[in-house]
């Protein structure tokens, strides 16, 4: 039973690592400075963004908007441009908020 549960845990900390990895990338990328995963804070929650874009192929659109930045969609505080972050960073954000809905 033992080792059932110790596989049961590893197994689940295979699965929770790269969402654990993506959140790393956030913050390490300054994103949580403005956005949260659950609530709102400067800018949307991310799971508010997944539950608004659930379904829609709009991946290249929004890693668009990450890296030049935008304004309007979310209310008027504008989001600023993230060219320093690469795009295969910015790919992984995206597509990991898109999930989270």
């Amino acid at each position: 039973m033992k080792v059932l549960i110790g596989a049961m845990l590893a197994a689940g900390a295979v699965v929770a690592a790269p969402v654990q990895a993506d959140e790393a990338l956030a913050k390490k990328s300054n994103c949580l400075a403005c956005h949260q995963i659950d609530k709102k804070s400067v800018g949307p929650a991310y799971k508010d963004i997944a539950k608004k874009y659930k379904g829609q192929d709009v991946a290249a659109k929004l890693a668009e908007k990450v890296k030049k930045g935008g304004q309007g969609v979310w209310g008027p505080v504008p989001m600023p441009p993230n060219a320093a972050v690469s795009d295969a960073d910015i790919k992984k954000l995206v597509d990991w908020i898109l999930k989270l809905g």
